[in-house]
């Protein structure tokens, strides 16, 4: 019989449980949570950083720790590839690990002189390695990506409120009030304070009582014509009031509502796809180790046969 050396099965036991071992590492909550950990403390070092004085006085533990942060955040990355054998590069399938991987990969770059911006940048950007830390936050930012195409079509429906709006603005108010809506640009401007609901009564109570007449529009304007609307003015504004704030607000919320819902459907098949291709593969490897088995089976009989006629 031909035995196999041992010289060609330890490398191969060594990398299965190099393999299983970093699976274990990786999906553990305890090395997640420690990642999240190291990640929230990059971020405190590249805060320390914008004070001049502790960076003199402390710099060499901040480069220090920062330099640690950067090891730890290598060998996660290692770990997962090797979680991944025989199929490391399934790691760059998934585009968390992309971004993960080039945020790490840039800080090793040789940047100086005018390029240290860059890399403080990039140092800045590890924080955001949070949101592939946590997975909550990975579907809220991709419930956002998925609600892009549905929010140009909610901000299109805005930009035409902005301009309908403004137009009648200009003609109601523009003799009134030039300041505000002296032209199209200056009202779209004090439509947008009005939306954001920043000091938007003085706006409305400047048409209803006039610009003469209500207190603290000391500004002097060419053409200016006091007149009071009190009428319009109120049913102007409230009316703006209700459907750019409210209505758009609840637009805005639905579609990112569904967008998390898309997400999580998402989310959800490719957990249902990953769990039935690894039972494939499984099963597929349970069937390759049968057959093989099998025929290790009739050879040994076969040779069991030669033996006996031998005898």
């Amino acid at each position: 019989m031909v035995k196999i050396s041992g010289k060609f099965l330890a490398p191969v036991l060594a990398a299965s449980v190099m393999q299983k071992w970093s699976a274990r590492i990786v999906e553990s909550s305890s090395f997640k949570s420690f990642i999240i950990g190291v990640i929230v403390l990059a971020g405190f070092l590249v805060g320390l950083t914008t004070y001049p004085a502790l960076v003199e006085r402390f710099g060499n533990i901040i480069g220090a720790l920062d330099a640690v942060v950067l090891a730890i955040f290598t060998v996660e990355i290692v770990l997962k590839m090797i979680a991944l054998q025989p199929r490391p590069l399934d790691f760059f399938k998934d585009g968390w690990n992309v971004f993960d991987f080039v945020i790490v990969a840039v800080c090793f770059l040789p940047f100086g002189g005018s390029y240290v911006a860059v890399l403080r940048l990039f140092r800045l950007l590890r924080v955001l390695r949070l949101v592939t830390a946590v997975p909550r936050l990975q579907l809220l930012v991709t419930a956002m990506l998925k609600s892009l195409p549905s929010m140009g079509y909610v901000s299109l429906l805005l930009l035409l409120l902005f301009y309908i709006y403004a137009v009648v603005g200009v003609m109601l108010f523009r003799e009134n009030d030039p300041i505000h809506f002296g032209n199209l640009w200056l009202s779209l401007l004090s439509l947008f304070r009005i939306v954001t609901l920043e000091d938007w009564t003085d706006v409305m109570y400047l048409q209803i009582y006039g610009s003469d007449n209500y207190q603290g529009y000391n500004q002097d304007a060419p053409g200016r014509v006091s007149q009071a609307m009190p009428l319009v003015g109120a049913a102007y504004f409230v009316s703006f009031v209700l459907i750019g704030t409210m209505v758009m607000l609840n637009l805005v919320i639905g579609v990112i509502i569904n967008g998390m819902d898309e997400a999580q459907r998402e989310i959800a098949d490719r957990s249902l796809h990953e769990l039935l291709t690894h039972e494939d593969e499984d099963v597929a490897a349970a069937a390759a180790r049968e057959t093989r088995i099998n025929k290790l089976r009739r050879k040994l009989e076969e040779m069991g046969e030669e033996l006996e006629r031998l005898k």
